[in-house]
């Protein structure tokens, strides 16, 4: 790839995975529940070798990979991309028998992950989460606590956590307080199956599958730390870094999947003597939805090369990647669903899915403005 396009072979494979959600994935995609985890559809995922991408490319590989499948079939890239947030942490700072024990489950598309940070009074400033690891030196029957190294005991909630509650394990952030905000954070591998741990589903405007989680003197160990006790807040951030340009690439995706249908629309939709698309207005502002993604595009690709190459300027880079990415996807999908007018509105339609879909990436890892306070302080440092 030069700063400027993708190479051959990398159009060749996009086009592939295009053609790929379309044909294998939609049709799964269709057959599956809005709000609920599509096991079949993560079965073919597993199957096709693409939960296997997650894990083993570089950032810039994942972006194309979350972008092509965006393209075709949403749902699948939403699919794909829970999987890599909820158990990269386990890749990254898990111990032999934690990766061994899950990841292959994950790859296959066996085992759901999810990601558990935000909480109900701890969204968009994460440092202020307050679900409560208290010390359990006792340990547990079960073995899910204590031991020799004792535990601790999980208190409290945490909300609108992806693929809860039907994830097979999470992630979860929790306060064991070795320092203040931040620095008392540490994260641990909580099978869902731990005594103590619910949740319910919460019915969400995108057809993702998002749920509450109750967390009720849950046991944990020295087996389910992920990392060192008061290093949580750095997994976090370790495993955002990587997926907020992938974010965009998402977005991206759904722009030119907008983008493309409206240029299909204006160029064929007779009006006032011609088609639409030969209006000034019309084309003017198809021409500014073009533009706009693909300024979008380039920094999504321009992030990611930052965090293959170990760049400093990363969190930097990585936030104005998902800020331009997600508001661009918003403004295009949101310009389409008016240049094809009532057609767009009906249940069904493309545009009508994507405009359900698109709104959620400004708020989720991190909402645009927290994506501009990171700019800020990145550049003022």
């Amino acid at each position: 790839m030069t700063g400027f396009a993708l190479g051959a072979e990398q159009e060749e494979w996009c086009g592939q995975l295009r053609a790929l959600a379309a044909d294998r994935l939609r049709p799964l995609a269709d057959k599956g529940e809005p709000g609920r985890v599509n096991r079949p559809l993560l079965a073919a995922l597993g199957e096709l070798g693409l939960l296997e991408r997650v894990f083993t490319s570089g950032a810039l590989e994942l972006c194309l990979l979350r972008e092509s499948l965006a393209y075709g079939c949403t749902e699948a890239e939403t699919a794909l991309a829970l999987q890599g947030l909820g158990a990269h942490p386990v890749l990254r700072s898990g111990t032999p028998q934690q990766r061994e024990r899950w990841l292959p489950q994950v790859r296959a598309g066996r085992a759901v992950a999810a990601f558990a940070l935000s909480e109900p009074g701890a969204g968009s400033d994460a440092a202020a989460l307050a679900l409560e690891a208290v010390r359990d030196g006792g340990g547990t029957a079960d073995g899910g606590g204590g031991g020799a190294g004792g535990g601790w005991r999980l208190s409290g909630e945490k909300c609108w956590i992806s693929n809860a509650p039907e994830a097979d394990f999470y992630t979860v952030f929790a306060r064991t307080g070795e320092g203040p905000a931040a620095k008392g954070v540490t994260a641990f591998l909580v099978p869902a199956d731990r005594p103590g741990l619910s949740g319910e589903p919460l019915d969400m405007l995108s057809p993702h599958p998002i749920g509450r989680l109750s967390f009720d003197g849950v046991p944990v160990g020295p087996q389910d730390l992920l990392g060192e006790p008061g290093r949580g807040f750095r997994v976090a951030m370790d495993t955002l870094n990587l997926f907020r340009p992938s974010v965009g690439a998402f977005a991206v995706g759904m722009a030119r999947a907008a983008l493309d249908a409206t240029l299909a629309y204006t160029g064929a939709r007779r009006a006032f003597g011609g088609v639409l698309g030969d209006l000034q207005a019309v084309g003017h502002r198809v021409a500014e939805m073009a533009t706009r993604t693909e300024a979008a595009r380039l920094l999504v690709y321009a992030a990611a090369g930052a965090y293959d190459a170990g760049s400093a300027d990363v969190p930097r880079r990585s936030a104005m990647a998902k800020l331009l990415a997600t508001e661009t996807a918003q403004y295009v999908v949101d310009h389409a669903v008016q240049l094809h007018g009532a057609v767009a509105l009906q249940r069904g339609h493309l545009l009508e899915h994507l405009y359900r879909e698109v709104r959620a990436p400004r708020i989720y890892e991190g909402a645009s403005e927290v994506q501009r306070t990171i700019i800020a302080k990145e550049l003022y440092r």
